[in-house]
């Protein structure tokens, strides 16, 4: 068991080295673990490679990290728009509590931006803002999970965020 362990171990470098050649022009196999996180305080991560959205996510800091029932959110996001984003636009957006899925919206991404900030729509260029949430008290103990899709009338991709295990205690 010992010889077996020491081989393994001995050869790792090696088939490190291995799966980095491109062989017939193939890239190397990436991990399905791979994540993109979403810079600043926060436990938010991309759904995949953010490469081609429209919005890049400069940062994103909750205060407090994690949120605490019962206490003041405040939300401070920055980020760029590679091009306008128009009326017409949607967010779908889904809560799970556990395997209990609580909240599975789709709604106008202009209205809620609006009516939630004192951005307005067409978003472009450089945006910032800040925003202070109430989060309820009686928010129950346990894991929570959010999903974010954010795309244009056509579909094009703005955006996609999740955060998982969100614990409230």
């Amino acid at each position: 068991m010992k010889l077996i362990s020491a081989l393994l171990l001995s050869s790792a470098p090696l088939q490190v080295w291995a799966a980095s050649l491109p062989l017939f022009g193939q890239s190397p196999i990436k991990s399905l673990e791979d994540t993109f996180p979403v810079a600043g305080e926060n436990p938010l991560e991309y759904c995949a490679d953010p490469e081609n959205d429209i919005l890049e996510i400069v940062s994103v800091n909750l205060t407090p990290n994690p949120p605490v029932p019962g206490e003041i959110l405040t939300i401070e996001a920055e980020g760029i728009f590679h091009e306008p984003v128009e009326e017409g636009s949607k967010i779908h957006l889904q809560v799970k509590y556990g395997l209990i899925r609580l909240v599975n919206v789709e709604a106008d991404l202009c209205e809620e931006i609006e009516g939630n900030t004192d951005l307005t729509c067409p978003l472009e260029g450089h945006k910032k803002f800040v925003k202070e949430v109430e989060i309820p008290k009686e928010v129950p103990p346990g894991k929570y999970a959010v999903l974010a899709d954010v795309y244009t009338e056509d579909k094009t991709r703005i955006t996609c965020l999740q955060a998982h295990d969100i614990i409230f205690h």
